[in-house]
């Protein structure tokens, strides 16, 4: 298939290259972690979603969330998957770290422990999504439903553009994770700084996930292009592809910018304080 090019990007974030991730051979998993060292992942349950937005619907909405020429939103249908309730944070970042001996930013581990990990290039994420999926099938605890699938072909990997957003949205097309108007007290926005991960309870939002608006950006894994999004797009000639996707808007964000369809570019090597990530449990494709 062609790769559809974007000639204009919101929110790039360029940065220099950045190193391959290491094979998950290469890295050792140690015998058990502590507990704020693994995730805690959430079921979102699989279905068509509401996906994209148009001005008709959203006046903040940007040209780039239009999911065609002839309409603002567009219906994806996703199989069951589980995502991370909270960003990754410094001590689940650092656990990988600490165990692959593996290169990385000093910045990423150098705040305290429950913030989100930050400073981390997208191929660095892959490769800490690698880490873990060895660890978790191979240490004692892990709950069952996680070994099962993982020996049944699923994988911890960093989720699609498409499976962020249902996870932020739910299936009723809100633009916060919480409603229709932006509160300052169920995210960390328009603030000075990155707060710890979780700090911002939010009963409305789908399957309680926190920080899924501000905080940090997120890194997924995919390839930015316009819409509309096809999971296919996902797969075909990534070598091609110098940007990947960032979601959800950072601290420093106005509430515009964090509204569940927004979407950012970054390239694979940025390294930045407003970039994080969460991993997700994703059966096979």
């Amino acid at each position: 298939m062609t790769r559809r090019r974007v000639p204009a990007v919101l929110f790039v974030v360029a940065s220099g290259l950045a190193g391959a991730p290491a094979p998950l051979s290469q890295t050792a998993a140690p015998a058990s972690l502590a507990a704020d060292s693994v995730p805690v992942l959430a079921e979102v349950p699989g279905g068509p979603f509401t996906m994209g937005a148009g001005v008709d619907r959203d006046g903040e909405a940007f040209e780039n969330e239009r999911w065609s020429s002839v309409a603002g939103e567009g219906t994806v249908d996703l199989p069951t998957f589980f995502i991370a309730r909270t960003e990754t944070t410094v001590a689940q970042f650092a656990a990988f770290v600490h165990a692959s001996h593996r290169p990385t930013d000093p910045r990423a581990i150098a705040v305290p422990p429950a913030h989100p990990a930050t400073f981390v290039s997208w191929p660095e994420a892959l490769a800490y999504c690698r880490w873990l999926e060895g660890t978790l099938a191979r240490m004692p605890g892990v709950p069952g439903a996680v070994v099962d699938r993982l020996q049944s072909g699923w994988r911890i990997r960093l989720p699609t553009e498409a499976q962020w957003e249902k996870a932020a949205r739910g299936n009723d097309g809100r633009r916060y994770p919480w409603g229709a108007e932006p509160r300052r007290d169920r995210a960390n926005f328009d603030s000075a700084g990155v707060t710890p991960v979780g700090q911002f309870p939010c009963p409305e939002c789908p399957h309680d996930l926190r920080d899924m608006s501000g905080n940090v950006w997120e890194w997924t894994s995919s390839p930015y292009q316009p819409y509309p999004y096809t999971d296919a797009n996902d797969r075909a000639n990534l070598q091609a592809d110098a940007l990947w996707v960032i979601r959800g808007g950072h601290y420093g964000d106005p509430a515009r910018m964090v509204r569940t369809t927004v979407r950012g570019g970054a390239e694979p090597g940025a390294r930045r304080a407003f970039i994080g990530f969460r991993v997700a449990l994703v059966p096979p494709r």
